[in-house]
């Protein structure tokens, strides 16, 4: 994908999207690291509906290692992996308290160093949370990347790495958000629904499904010449 097409492709999801979060559900930095961390091999809905009550009780690390592993497990248990994920959290939660003053730095290095946290984990609370211009490459984002030909790699470290030097300034905040709710919603992984895909035209896939009456190279050029001669 070229620089113009980049662009204009990450315009277009501004358009429709001018503000983009995350889906998790958190009330302070503390509270989206759990968020993230529990999410791994899980879904938003389903980390969601096991914090809604977790987060009542537990806002910082203090309140976490209060609670205790058996007491988080109890909280989490419709999570997959949950037995790991509560000793993780319990583990990373003490480290802040004894090396952070309980609060999360905005460090990556410092961030990767706690338990259960990897890099897509420290990218998505630097950029939540502090802002960065960080691209947390998960498996929608994975996907989108090379299927689209936005940024083609082998690894999720290489797709970073891709976004990081091809994603032009204005949406380099909320990119990797854009890109995760275009593959979680519209560039499925089994069906993706080009038919809703407002990139289409822009997308290098090659199995992807044409309106009907639009040629695989312009479909945007070939509605409007549609529409101009109606």
């Amino acid at each position: 994908m070229k620089r113009e097409q980049i662009f204009e492709f990450f315009h277009r999801l501004a358009e429709a999207n001018p503000a983009p979060e995350t889906e998790l559900e958190y009330g302070n930095v503390y509270q989206l690291l759990v968020a993230v961390t529990l999410s791994a091999q899980a879904t938003d809905v389903g980390v969601n509906k096991a914090t809604r009550r977790l987060f009542e009780i537990v806002k910082t690390p203090a309140d976490m290692i209060a609670l205790g592993e058996e007491g988080l497990k109890e909280h989490i248990k419709t999570i997959g992996l949950f037995n790991s994920k509560a000793k993780n959290v319990i583990a990373l939660s003490e480290i802040l308290v004894r090396e952070h003053g309980g609060e999360v730095p905005a460090d990556r290095d410092a961030l990767t160093a706690l338990p259960g946290v990897g890099r897509k984990t420290a990218n998505v609370v630097l950029n939540c949370a502090f802002g960065a211009e960080t691209f947390a490459v998960d498996t929608h984002i994975f996907r989108v990347c090379n299927r689209t030909g936005l940024a083609k790699g082998k690894t999720p470290l290489a797709v970073e790495k891709g976004l990081e030097k091809k994603v032009p300034k204005p949406f380099r905040v909320g990119a990797h958000h854009w890109l995760i709710l275009h593959g979680r919603y519209i560039c499925k992984a089994r069906k993706p629904d080009c038919e809703r895909c407002p990139v289409i035209d822009l997308c290098g896939y090659k199995d992807k499904i044409l309106p009907q009456g639009d040629s695989p190279a312009t479909p945007q050029k070939s509605r409007a010449r549609k529409e101009k001669t109606a």
